[in-house]
Formats: C-alpha cells, sequence, structure tokens
C-alpha cells in the first residue's frame, strides 16, 4: 500500500498543469523540470551553483524518519466534502478558504497553528480544499542575482496573500549530522540548515533538521528580512516530518523579491524576549534587506556551535499517532539560517499550536 501511495504523491503536484511549460529559448529551468512550472535565472546565461534539485525532502544521514514513508491514516470523506467534525484531517477548523488562501495570516492570529493536509490514503478527491501544499508550485518564480545577498528569489506575477508560494525542502537530517556540518562551515560558506523543535504536549521535544545545501529546491534561495512577506507554516501531509510552507504573508507584486524572516518570529512580531536576544552584543552578521525597520543585523543562536555531541535518543515511532489522537501540541522552531554570504545566524521562532 505505502508503494501506491508513494506513486500517486507526482500526478497530484502536476495537476494544475498536465504539461510543464517550456522553458524559454535561452533560459535555464533551476528545477530542472521537477516543479509544475520552470523556474527560470536572471541575468540570462548565469546560474546559481550546482546543486541536486529535490522539490521534497529526502531522508539524510541519521535521520529518524523517512519523510517519504505514509505515516498517516487517510480520512473516510467520500460523498461529502472534507469539514472539520467529519473529516480527520481537519480537528478544529478548516486551513484554507475557497481560494486556496492559508486563513490565520492576518494580524489578529497571534499564533501559527499547526496544519495537517489530506494525504495520498484519503478518499476524497484531489480537488479537496484541503489539499494545497501538495499541488507544488502555482506562481511563475525566479532566482536572480542581487547586489548584497548573493542569489535570491522573486516572483515574476502577483501573488494574493495567504496563497501558497513554495516549500522549504531538502536532506532531513539527525542533530549530530547537523551540528557537524555546521561546524566544518568556513566564514565565506553559506549556510542553509533550518531547525525545526516541536514541543508535544507530554514535555517531549521532536526534532526536524532540514540542509538544502547538497539536496534542495528553490526555497534554499530565499533571504532574510526585517519586514518579510512571506511566512513559514510547518505542514504535515502524508508524514510526521513537517513540509516546511512558504505562504504570503500580504499581497505581493510582479518583481518583488520574495523573503521570510530568520528569526521565524510569526508575522514578524517581536515581544521583550525577542530584544533582548537583538542586544546581547554577539558578533553579528550584517542585514542588507533595506527594510524601515531593518536591525542591522541578521538573528543569532550559538546553540548549535557547542561541543559536538552524539544523537540523541529518537522519540519517533509510535509517536505520530499519539501525537494526533492528543490534538495537543506547541510548536517552536529555531531557524539556523544566514545566507547572506557570512556565518551562521540563528534565532528562535515561536509557534505554539493549541492545547485542548
Amino acid at each position: 500500500m505505502f508503494v501506491e501511495a508513494a506513486e500517486k504523491r507526482r500526478p497530484l503536484r502536476m495537476a494544475a498543469c498536465e504539461e510543464a511549460p517550456a522553458v524559454p529559448p535561452g533560459q535555464v529551468d533551476v528545477a530542472r523540470g521537477l516543479e509544475n512550472l520552470p523556474v527560470s535565472a536572471w541575468p540570462p546565461g548565469a546560474g546559481p551553483g550546482p546543486f541536486q534539485y529535490t522539490p521534497d525532502h529526502v531522508r539524510g544521514p541519521g535521520a529518524d524518519m523517512d519523510p517519504t514513508q505514509i505515516t498517516f491514516p487517510g480520512c473516510i470523506c467520500v460523498k461529502t466534502p472534507c469539514l472539520p467534525g467529519t473529516c480527520s484531517c481537519l480537528h478544529y477548523e478548516e486551513n484554507y478558504d475557497a481560494n486556496s488562501c492559508l486563513r490565520d495570516t492576518g494580524w489578529e492570529a497571534k499564533y501559527a497553528k499547526p496544519v495537517f493536509e489530506c494525504n495520498v490514503l484519503c478518499q476524497c478527491g484531489d480537488h479537496c480544499r484541503n489539499r494545497v501544499v501538495q499541488r507544488g508550485l502555482q506562481f511563475h518564480l525566479q532566482v536572480f542575482k542581487t547586489d548584497k545577498k548573493g542569489w535570491g528569489l522573486r516572483t515574476l506575477e502577483f501573488i494574493p496573500k495567504g496563497r501558497f508560494v513554495c516549500e522549504y525542502a531538502g536532506e532531513v537530517l539527525g542533530f549530530s549530522e547537523a551540528q557537524r556540518r555546521i561546524h566544518l562551515q568556513t566564514v565565506c560558506d553559506s549556510n542553509y540548515i533550518i531547525a525545526i523543535r516541536e514541543h508535544v504536549y507530554n514535555g517531549q521535544i521532536m526534532e526536524t533538521f532540514v540542509d538544502p545545501t547538497y539536496l534542495g529546491n528553490i526555497g534554499r534561495f530565499l533571504n532574510h528580512s526585517c519586514e518579510p512577506n512571506l511566512l513559514m507554516i510547518p505542514v504535515r501531509i502524508d508524514s510526521m516530518v513537517p513540509r516546511l510552507a512558504l505562504f504570503a504573508a500580504k499581497d505581493i507584486l510582479p518583481e518583488e523579491e520574495l523573503s521570510y524572516d530568520y528569526s521565524g518570529r510569526f508575522l514578524n512580531l517581536m515581544d521583550c524576549e525577542d530584544k533582548e536576544r537583538l542586544d546581547e552584543g554577539k558578533l553579528r552578521k550584517p542585514c542588507y534587506c533595506g527594510a524601515k525597520s531593518c536591525t542591522a543585523f541578521l538573528p543569532f543562536d550559538s546553540s548549535l556551535y557547542g561541543p559536538l555531541e552524539k544523537p540523541k535518543p529518537s522519540m519517533c515511532g509510535p509517536a505520530p499517532y499519539a501525537f494526533l489522537s492528543s490534538k495537543q501540541l506547541t510548536l517552536e522552531g529555531s531557524l539556523v539560517r544566514g545566507k547572506q554570504l557570512a556565518p551562521l545566524h540563528k534565532e528562535r521562532w515561536w509557534l505554539p499550536g493549541f492545547a485542548s
């Protein structure tokens, strides 16, 4: 059954475009034909350094779980649409509206809520409203060379607030491997590692480390901004391993660079604890986002720079079903990012969910 389910993943991603549009003459498709739409590069004839493209997470060294393994049961919504109260994938409320926009992107939403989409084992159809991230790219994007930040990513068309833009995909690593790779970096290396720490109701912490340095998608080209236009939300579909989905936090105009806050603050909200972290006096990497509210430096956290540790005991196994049945969860992500041509910088990203 797992094999059949895995084979169903790719057709849905291509559902919006039965045939991927051809790449214009003289342009390179950075996605190498693996996305719904080609991703061009600018200037013509130029392109980022070599890396292996993957639109989805892949299992890397030390990972406890295979992100391609189907671990969630499916809903049985055949004759009725997937709605809270009847669909097992929707515990509290609908994730998306009729226009495929994420519901909780307004300032009234203080925290990001965990998102579970219908999966390949669900009996609802491919047109179910609770299938958004799994459909892949829906907007034409372009990788381009910036003045001070290396390569960046921008949109070539208008993106409404709340729409899914792209994922941040790469190798899923174990803690010791993520730490080892960080220790091997030099001051000239770009860092792409993201760490997600999720607090389960019983006090356990689930950690996910994603590194798109060698295997990754276009999300690796996103730069930091102190006034970002994207919001990162962990979304679970087939596996307990979260897919790091980026949604438009506001209407985004054509040719506008896409960015998110490396600190991971939900909707860029800063509390007193955040301000204290920004004033720690550490050696900081300059920020070139150009926003009016720019803090002048990228977020920094040295937690993964400590002495190399042995692999931590895994809490994975029966966790996926206990996690779902409890309906009690808190999400805390730590974005370990510092791509703008200098050392790693990280700050905590709080995403408390709901506990019933």
